[in-house]
């Protein structure tokens, strides 16, 4: 039976690592009745972080999927990492949510990563709750850190509690809502009780700010405060709800996940205030026989079948699971859907609900569900699946760059074969996961998002595909753009086999705005050159902006055009033109003024006073350049950015320099050059001289 689409809620977690999204899942699974115990991320016994890399060190590295149901509401769950060398987790996982629910602690308030997950919920406009955690921990301050999130995210944060005590004496909320005080006195069972005498005052307050935050964005709150000078709680839900979905408020909310407090009125939120698949704009996309017409699809089984592939993974029991987030139509097992990217067809074999790594065999999912299919063969992240009659093609999502890369090679002659296979699954996986063949150096070289990023793709090789390998130090992934524009020719002439080749192409490179990426187009079009000669230009212009001419580095930020060209009867061929481009952009980049980019970091360090002066000198002998000091949660928090190259090794040099006493998160920030000293040096480094 197709359950009501507006009692589903597909929901994330998100927030920086250690804020505590799994452990409050693992509440929400619990008080749902998904699991009959409460899994400890330091114990490694959760359900949501069920592989043992996430187990051993204590972090979400994969977003996983499970279904709870609350108050007759069905809610679909996506756990995501907090580290941001798995950032296409929480990536893929909020292109596919209605809603999510951000998590802040109530020490630190909003930390690097958390400003990078909430800008990737404004990119796929989710809607989002806050949850303040950690009200238990010594310095917690909820005002202060619902403060962050106006000031760092530009967030209009309204508390929808307030906490009842703070630190050790935190024993429960106040619902400004329905004005009741809800405590847990046990640790699991809440009791609600009128609002403590000490607290009437400030929870009146609140109140009327609550009742004025949302009165200024909604009509009908408005006319009731001014008509009866109060505002019930079926009407503050109703505005409430509005608003969220509109993406106007953030309700804030606040608990101690650790000690059971404060998930129960979190749920309520959930089903209260964020959306369903009913309130979501329907989905466009478009259509694969026709580029300039838009298709549209509502959240509804009568519409066809739609959904989008967000995630593949291998599966050590079905081979492969292809995650989809179901949009519109119904699917069955037995069922054949399109893939408009491919043009083949797809049989679902088997349709899977999933519990983190545990699956439940299902025979249909229709709109608004998120399903799991096995064994699919041509599926990748990112892909649309839909029905054959009615083909739409919809938005992909964003994937970042990698910034670091190391080289690798098995250990022995009869793992070489396993590794590539296992390389290739692992990057048909992970989207920012690449690999090449370096034919230089005849190296096979990985390239991902930070250290522990490769370091988990090698603990994988070795556990789950049995291979093992030997890899090299870390290097950092520059890359190379202009200072100018520079125009290039490439004449290219050689006897092959008894016949002459012959081309000459001519290519302009104009410097693009920083992070535009690079563009390849053509203007031989209409002359006197084949179609094919044209094509194969093109693409051997492409192919050279992957090697710089400084030292051999992917260009970026840089606009290439191929402008014209000398075809020769009988002499011509598409090889000769696409060497010939390839040749003219290395001409061209040589004279438009190269320059080297290195990847920038964000990097907060939180210490105690006394070690300041050491974490800034320290800075500062890396290149790294301060934007804030402040004090919080009774530590010196310093933000600066730093490059990557001289991040290498920091976490050891900084607890010895504090005596284990500081803590630092860093993410990837920028591109930006390098100093010429600096570029010099790592010029002759890869150049070889």
């Amino acid at each position: 039976m197709q359950t009501d689409l507006s009692n589903i809620r597909n929901i994330g977690i998100m927030a920086h690592i250690d804020a505590g999204k799994t452990t409050v899942t693992e509440r929400v699974l619990f008080y749902t009745g998904a699991s009959h115990r409460i899994g400890e991320v330091d114990q490694g016994s959760t359900v949501m972080d069920w592989m043992p890399q996430e187990q051993e060190r204590g972090i979400t590295i994969t977003a996983a999927s499970t279904t709870c149901f609350w108050k007759g509401f069905r809610i679909n769950v996506i756990d995501t990492p907090g580290h941001v060398d798995f950032t296409i987790e929480v990536e893929r996982s909020l292109r596919v949510l209605d809603g999510a629910v951000a998590v802040f602690t109530a020490v630190e308030g909003v930390q690097p990563q958390s400003e990078t997950v909430w800008r990737q919920a404004d990119r796929y406009g989710v809607p989002r709750l806050a949850f303040i955690n950690k009200m238990d921990r010594t310095g917690a301050d909820f005002q202060a850190a619902v403060e962050t999130i106006r000031q760092r995210l530009g967030a209009n944060a309204v508390p929808y509690q307030i906490p009842v005590g703070a630190a050790e004496s935190f024993r429960g909320v106040v619902d400004l809502v329905r004005m009741v005080q809800i405590d847990w006195p046990d640790g699991h069972n809440f009791v609600e009780r009128p609002i403590s005498e000490d607290l009437v005052a400030e929870a009146e307050i609140a109140r009327e700010l609550l009742v004025d935050a949302v009165g200024s964005e909604d009509e009908e709150v408005l006319s009731a405060y001014v008509e009866t000078g109060t505002v019930s709680e079926d009407v503050l839900n109703r505005a409430t709800r509005r608003l969220v979905i509109a993406r106007k408020i953030i309700p804030v909310l606040c608990g101690a996940a650790f000690r059971n407090r404060g998930v129960q009125p979190l749920l309520d939120a959930v089903v209260n205030y964020l959306p369903s698949p009913l309130d979501m704009p329907a989905v466009q996309g478009g259509d694969p026989n026709n580029e300039t017409r838009k298709v549209v699809r509502k959240a509804s089984v009568e519409e066809p079948f739609c959904a989008l592939a967000f995630k593949v993974m291998s599966d050590p029991f079905v081979g492969s699971l292809t995650y989809l987030r179901v949009y519109s139509g119904e699917i069955a097992v037995g069922q054949v859907a399109l893939n408009p990217r491919t043009g083949k067809r797809e049989r679902l074999q088997k349709l899977l609900q999933m519990h983190a790594n545990k699956r439940e065999e299902v025979q249909s999912a229709g709109a608004g569900t998120i399903v799991a299919v096995a064994s699919l063969k041509n599926v990748g992240t990112g892909d649309t699946l839909c029905d054959q009659k009615a083909p739409i093609v919809l938005e992909s999502m964003t994937v970042p760059e990698p910034v670091i890369w190391m080289a690798i090679e098995p250990k022995t002659k009869a793992d070489e074969e396993k590794m590539v296979g296992a390389l290739a699954r692992l990057a048909d996986e992970d989207p920012t996961f690449r690999v090449r063949f370096d034919k230089d150096s005849g190296q096979t070289i990985i390239a991902g998002m930070g250290e522990l990023h490769l370091d988990i793709i090698r603990d994988r090789l070795d556990r789950e595909f049995r291979v093992s390998c030997q890899v090299g130090r870390p290097q950092v992934a520059y890359r190379e753009t202009i200072g100018r524009e520079g125009v290039g020719t490439g004449a290219f002439h050689r006897m092959a086999g008894g016949k002459m080749q012959s081309a000459e192409v001519r290519v302009r490179l104009a410097p693009a705005e920083r992070g535009a990426g690079t563009t390849v187009s053509e203007t031989l079009s209409g002359g006197l050159i084949p179609r094919e000669c044209v094509a194969a230009a093109v693409l051997g212009a492409r192919e050279a902006t992957d090697r710089g001419a400084l030292a051999g580095f992917s260009m970026v930020d840089v606009v290439c055009q191929v402008q014209s060209g000398v075809y020769t009867e009988g002499e011509s061929t598409d090889m000769a033109f696409r060497v010939a481009a390839s040749m003219a952009v290395q001409d061209a980049a040589a004279k438009a003024e190269p320059v080297l980019l290195e990847p920038i970091m964000r990097v907060e360090i939180s210490a105690p006073e006394e070690y300041t002066g050491a974490v800034l000198g320290d800075l500062s002998g890396r290149r790294g350049v301060v934007d804030r000091r402040e004090s919080r949660g009774g530590m010196q928090v310093v933000e600066a950015e730093v490059p990557l190259a001289a991040m290498f090794g920091y976490a050891t040099d900084l607890r010895s320099a504090t005596q284990g006493r500081a803590s630092f998160s860093m993410q990837f920030d920028k591109y930006a050059e390098v100093p010429v000293q600096v570029a010099q040096e790592v010029i002759r480094r890869y150049r070889g001289y």
